[in-house]
């Protein structure tokens, strides 16, 4: 199963969490003392909870929300079915992977007519590529 997140909103998700980090102290790491990996560079988090949605890094100013950018495919507010595509592609319980900023520029410049991120899950990986959507 694959979800897919325009670029546009992939683009400015990385692009809030730069400017948070860069006025509120730096990026904010989920796995911080859980994982040998420092995670605390730009990047953007994947997250499955309630659906499946893009957030932003950065450290954010008291009372501030992160931007999130949903999966077409599994959008709350858009998509009677997200339960069961979360749970299809993230799995059954609440988490959250690190996908690092500058390896998701890398790759999106790859296709230049690019529309879309596709995230493909299987039970050990994800699979990152770059669509055309016409």
């Amino acid at each position: 199963m694959t979800l897919t997140f325009p670029l546009s909103a992939v683009r400015e998700v990385i692009a809030r969490g730069i400017s948070d980090a860069e006025a509120n102290g730096g990026f904010r790491d989920p796995h911080l003392g859980l994982s040998e990996t420092d995670n605390r560079k730009p990047g953007l988090w994947l997250v499955g909870d309630n659906g499946v949605y893009l957030c932003s890094n950065g450290t954010l100013a008291e009372g501030a929300k992160p931007l999130v950018a949903y999966a077409e495919e599994c959008d709350p507010d858009t998509n009677d079915d997200w339960f069961e595509i979360k749970r299809r592609t993230f799995g059954g319980d609440d988490g959250v992977d690190f996908l690092d900023a500058e390896g998701l520029e890398v790759l999106m410049s790859t296709i230049p007519d690019g529309t879309h991120l596709r995230i493909a899950f299987s039970d050990e990986t994800l699979e990152l590529s770059v669509i055309s959507r016409g």
